[in-house]
């Protein structure tokens, strides 16, 4: 069932009390669960540890902000993985076509790109940012920033630390929106976890999504190559392929093609330590067609000279070829053409770890939907509600990402809603 963002802020609600209800978290979620509980007749307050509102928001639209994905619904669920019976109906009452709806009532249209994701005509998080915030204070939400949650006082009464001293709120309802632990500079760093495992709230370990990956490059191929793309490459793991770009880094790997498939990276190297990616570099090149273009004379050419003319490779490319051979012991000048074709297009690289949470993209891990009723409420806290990436799931980059927050954040504010008016 597909609503209206509008008729998804009271769907079913009876007018609630006039009681004040705190909102921790300025990011997708928080504001979004802000806007349905002032649309509903809540007093909210939107409490963030940050000078400004939406901090990793606007990081995340520095690139082009990509709202969520064109694809058809039950395609789009399926990107969440185990996590989609929890976050379905969420996503159905609020799904992308809503999401697009609301940006273009803020003033902000969307349009789809050639890749299926869904873009602000500006292109950047900012006029968005701006338009919503004042959306939401000529509806009544107040902010309180610079608000770090420390739990509760021996009162049940929230706790915060404030450059001020310790200060203390009596609320009806709470919606914690605090996000995961990557990029804690930006606020999110993770601290709740703690607070909320003191209360038995079960907590899946934090760890990084859409993430980079750790090799032991040699010194050589470390020093030239670092920041350099490898484009139009497919990615092979555990039988998944995955066509796009991966970038060189000082301590490994990482890039769009890497993030599709993090997951499964990560768990095995959970599981083993390491993980083997093979990385063709000339998908489109047929075998035979690469092993006569290799067959070929090299004459007077160096090898790197000949592979970048003969394969039409790239500096790094070639750099990485020279790596595998020299990890497996063997001279690059010494291979056959077939040989060398199958390299090409089979290039493994051991991966040894995966990259510091604190450079994720997103998060893995969470509150445990067990913990969860269907409205979004913690069942050992009554009155405490959780949505966005504090919660147990995670999804590829495209869209997926915000879209969930965004979603959660307005399912935790209607079920806040709905508690408020018992």
């Amino acid at each position: 069932m597909t609503i209206s963002f509008n008729s998804a802020y009271t769907l079913g609600m009876a007018l609630p009390p006039t009681k004040k209800v705190a909102v921790i978290g300025a990011g997708p979620a928080g504001l979004m669960a802000a806007e349905v509980l002032a649309n509903g007749g809540a007093i909210v307050t939107v409490y963030d540890v940050m000078p400004s509102a939406g901090r990793k928001f606007l990081m995340a639209g520095r690139g082009g902000l990509n709202l969520t994905h064109s694809e058809p619904l039950p395609q789009f669920l399926a990107r969440y993985g185990n996590a989609m019976p929890h976050l379905k109906a969420a996503i159905e009452t609020f799904p992308p076509s809503s999401l697009r709806e609301w940006s273009a009532a803020l003033g902000q249209p969307t349009f789809v790109g050639s890749s299926g994701r869904v873009f602000p005509e500006a292109f950047k998080a900012s006029p968005l940012l701006r338009a919503w915030l004042r959306r939401l204070n000529s509806i009544g939400a107040a902010f309180a920033l610079r608000h770090r949650w420390a739990g509760w006082d021996d009162e049940g009464r929230l706790s915060f630390e404030t450059s001020a001293g310790k200060q203390t709120v009596d609320a009806g309802a709470t919606v914690l929106a605090l996000g995961g632990a990557s990029w804690p500079r930006l606020g999110s760093d993770g601290s709740w976890a703690g607070i909320l495992a003191a209360k038995g709230v079960i907590i899946s370990p934090l760890q990084p999504a859409n993430c980079g990956f750790t090799v032991a490059w040699s010194g050589i191929f470390r020093d030239r190559f670092e920041g350099q793309p490898l484009k139009g490459v497919e990615l092979t793991f555990g039988g998944r392929r995955v066509r796009g770009e991966a970038i060189i880094t000082r301590a490994g790997i990482e890039g769009g093609a890497i993030y599709a498939l993090s997951s499964d990276l990560r768990e095995a190297i959970g599981r083993a330590g390491e993980a083997t990616l093979h990385i063709a570099l000339r998908p489109d090149m047929e075998s035979h067609d690469l092993i006569a273009r290799l067959s070929a004379p090299r004459g007077k050419q160096s090898l790197a000279n000949f592979l970048r003319k003969a394969a039409h490779l790239p500096p790094a490319a070639i750099g990485l070829l020279q790596e595998a051979a020299k990890a497996s012991g063997v001279s690059l000048a010494s291979l056959s053409a077939p040989a060398l074709a199958q390299l090409i297009n089979a290039v493994p690289v051991r991966l040894n770890g995966t990259a510091p949470i604190a450079r994720a993209i997103s998060t893995a891990g969470g509150i445990s939907f067990d913990e969860l009723d269907t409205g979004f409420m913690i069942r050992r806290l009554p009155g405490m509600f959780a949505a966005g990436e504090m919660l147990d799931w995670e999804a590829p980059t495209g869209g997926y990402l915000l879209q969930a927050s965004f979603a959660t954040g307005a399912a935790a504010g209607r079920g806040a809603l709905k508690w408020l008016s018992r």
